[in-house]
C-alpha cells in the first residue's frame, strides 16, 4: 500500500508540473503577447512602406536614366554645334578647350536643375485622419 501511495504522489507531482508547463502562466502569456505585438509593429512599419517603395524606386530609376541619356545628347549636341558652327572663333591653343567647358557648364546646369526639382516626400502617403504636427501645435519638452 505504501508503494501505491508513493507512486500516486510522484504521478500527481509530475502531472501538476506537466500541466503548469503546458499552460503558460500570466507572465509567459504577457511576454508572448508583447513579442507578437512587436513583430506586428515591425512588419507594419518596415514591410508596408517597402512594398510601396518598388514603384517609387522604379519611376525614380527610369527618370534618372532618361535624364542621363537626354543630358548626354544635349551636351554632345552643344559641343558639336560650337565646334562646327564657330570653328574660326575657337581656333587657338587654349580656345579649342572652350567648347568643352561650355558643355561642362550645360551639364552642371542640368544637374543643378535636377537637384532643385527633387522633393522630399515620404514613400507612404500621410493618413488624412491623423493630425499633422507643426511647430505651432507642438509642445516644448
Amino acid at each position: 500500500m505504501r508503494a501505491v501511495a508513493a507512486k500516486d504522489r510522484t504521478s500527481s507531482a509530475s502531472s501538476t508540473s506537466s500541466s503548469s508547463s503546458a499552460a503558460p502562466g500570466p507572465v509567459a502569456g504577457s511576454v508572448q503577447e508583447s513579442i507578437q505585438i512587436v513583430k506586428d509593429y515591425v512588419r507594419q512599419e518596415t514591410l508596408g512602406p517597402l512594398r510601396g517603395a518598388g514603384r517609387w524606386i522604379g519611376f525614380g530609376l527610369g527618370g534618372a536614366i532618361a535624364i542621363a541619356i537626354g543630358t548626354a545628347f544635349l551636351v554632345l549636341g552643344v559641343l558639336r554645334m560650337f565646334q562646327t558652327e564657330m570653328a574660326d572663333t575657337f581656333a587657338g591653343r587654349w580656345m579649342s578647350l572652350l567648347p568643352y567647358l561650355i558643355g561642362l557648364v550645360v551639364c552642371l546646369a542640368v544637374i543643378a536643375l535636377s537637384f532643385a526639382r527633387i522633393s522630399r516626400e515620404p514613400l507612404a502617403k500621410p493618413d488624412p485622419d491623423t493630425p499633422r504636427t507643426t511647430r505651432s501645435n507642438r509642445k516644448d519638452r
